[in-house]
This record gives structure tokens, sequence and C-alpha cells, in this order.
């Protein structure tokens, strides 16, 4: 059958038209993404994709939202956005529908992506296991984290606001990133280093700490900027947030003791040629006592266009089959 997949996050709100059968994705259309921030609230946006497709849409719906997911009222946590779950039937007009977290959705997806959609980062270049816990994390509008179990028949996904942890900071430079950022915030969490908007605090630090005048940049500009390769103290920056990305899964990964690890997230697979070239595995396994099981650990990075709206169809598709996760 055919459902509706809708991806939201902070930016971003992406649709596609999505195939299942058999618990599984079977097809996946062309994503429509939309801005978030050029509409009112996901009924209007899906509106407007309505109003691209061009044909009535399927009676059913598979969401992923950035954000917790309750039963009463979601709030969106880097998007004004609400959403009314008992209220999706009547503002959608669908019959059935699905609403997961999208680093849940995510985790739908690396259950469900064949193993030419990863590509290795770091520890024993073997596939993922087929049984055992699979963490997954990544950067984007904020630190999404979820947990993969993938048992003898079927798997299990456990959503997570896992990328809500403490910041450790592990050298003198991110002590200073700590310092700054406690200006602003009594509480770091990893998210403020480790997703997008998170660059603006590590370039800051690097320019204080080598006594040049600070420029007011956006997260946006900063990366275009790494990216570009010609600013050296954007470049540092990229450094930094890469050794801080990977010594934050090891942490998830200690505290979920998985079998393997994915990065994921729209910055995650930009970063993909960033991260094999940088620290990322050594900050990964710098666990003390821990390291050696740390290194036995296989580190993937999902290349997968659209695995929050790939994702979102799997859960229905899991949900259409009597699977919970």
């Amino acid at each position: 059958m055919e459902v509706v997949a809708v991806d939201i996050g902070g930016t971003h709100a992406r649709f596609a038209i999505a195939e299942v059968e058999g618990g599984r994705v079977v097809r996946l259309g062309e994503p429509d993404t939309l801005k978030t921030a050029e509409h009112a609230s996901l009924q209007t946006a899906w509106q407007h994709f309505a109003k691209d497709y061009g044909k009535p849409l399927p009676r059913a719906a598979a969401i992923a939202v950035a954000s917790p997911v309750n039963d009463e009222l979601i709030k969106l946590t880097n998007n004004p956005w609400i959403i009314r779950p008992r209220l999706v039937p009547e503002r959608l007009d669908v019959d059935d529908y699905v609403l997961i977290n999208d680093f849940g959705a995510v985790g739908h997806a690396v259950a469900q992506v064949p193993h030419d959609q990863f590509v290795h980062i770091c520890g024993p270049d073997t596939e993922l296991p087929e049984r055992g816990s699979i963490t997954v994390c990544g950067p984007g509008t904020g630190l999404g984290v979820a947990q993969v179990f993938r048992g003898a028949e079927r798997y299990h996904v456990i959503e997570t606001e896992g990328g809500h942890m403490d910041f450790a900071p592990l050298d003198r430079i991110e002590d200073a990133m700590l310092q700054r950022l406690r200006r602003t915030y009594t509480r770091v969490s990893a998210e403020r280093i480790a997703a997008g908007p998170g660059i603006v605090a590590i370039y800051e630090t690097l320019a204080e700490i080598e006594g040049r005048p600070i420029q007011r940049l956006d997260d946006k500009a900063i990366w275009a900027l790494a990216f570009e390769g010609k600013d050296s103290l954007a470049l540092a920056a990229l450094d930094r947030f890469c050794l801080s990305l990977g010594a934050i899964a090891g942490d998830l990964a200690l505290a979920h003791g998985p079998k393997g690890v994915v990065i994921a997230g729209g910055l995650g697979l930009k970063l993909k040629d960033k991260l094999l070239a940088s620290g990322f595995g050594q900050r990964f396994v710098a666990k003390g006592r821990f390291q050696s099981l740390m290194a036995s650990i296989p580190v993937k990075l999902i290349t997968h266009p659209q695995p929050g709206l790939f994702g979102a169809a799997a859960a229905y598709a899991q949900k259409l089959e009597g699977f919970h996760s």
C-alpha cells in the first residue's frame, strides 16, 4: 500500500510517497522539501505538498518529528510548529497514521536499508551486526540519538534524547568552549557542540583563544567557510567539531553497549569525507580502560539520501504487520 512519509526537522519538512509491504519499504518516491519557516503548521505544509503532488494523496501518514513524541501535544524542539496527534486524521484527512521521533525513524532506516547504503568510518571494516544493539546518532539542527536492537526475527527501535546529555570536555580548548557556552546556558548539553549551530561557539572560542576579533557569523556562514577550505579558523573549528562528535558518539556507545554505531543526519552526510580524514576515530576509542572494547565496534555512516523519510515509512510498515518498536 502507499503512505505519505513526512520528515519534519528544525529547518525543513520533507514529504514523499512510499510503498510498503510485508513490514518493509519497497519504494520511496522523489522527496518534496519545504522550509518550515515558510509554513505556519504541518497542515499548511501538507496542503502545499498535496498541491505539488497534483492528485489525491494516500489516506495514511508516516510522520517523523524532531521532538519527543506523546499522545497529547508535540512541540518541536527546534521548530515552532505544534502537533496535536488526536487531530492528525481530521487535519490531514487520513484514516491511519504513525508518529515517530525523527531519529527513531532513522533507526528504522538503519535496520532496513541494504549494506551498500553505509560507508565505513572507523573500527573493524565489517557489516553491521545482524543481532545486538546499534547506536544511531547524527548532527543536524540538533543532535539526534536512537538505538536499534536486532533480535533473531525482528528489530526494535528505541527513541532517545541522548543528544541532551552533558557535554564532557577533554582538553583545554574544550574547557574554553564549555566556559564560553556557560555564559549563556547554565547546563551545556552535547547538542550545544555537536550539532550544526554548535560550530558558532567553537569558532568564536578559537578566535578568543588566539586573540582575534570575533566575527559575528551564523552557523551557515561558518560551515560554508569550512567546506570551502579557505578560512583557517573555520577549518580548525570543523576539525574540533569532528573530534567532539567522535567523543560523544563513543560516550553513547558506552551507554548503549552496542555492537555497531551509525552516524546519520543531514550534516553527518555532508561531513563524510571530513570524518574519514579527522580525529573522529581516535576520539571515539579514547575511553581509557575501555579503549580495546571501543576499537572492536564498527562505526558507519548511512549514505541513504533520505533516511528520515525512508524510516518513517518503515515504521508504518512495521505497524501494519503488528510490530511495535
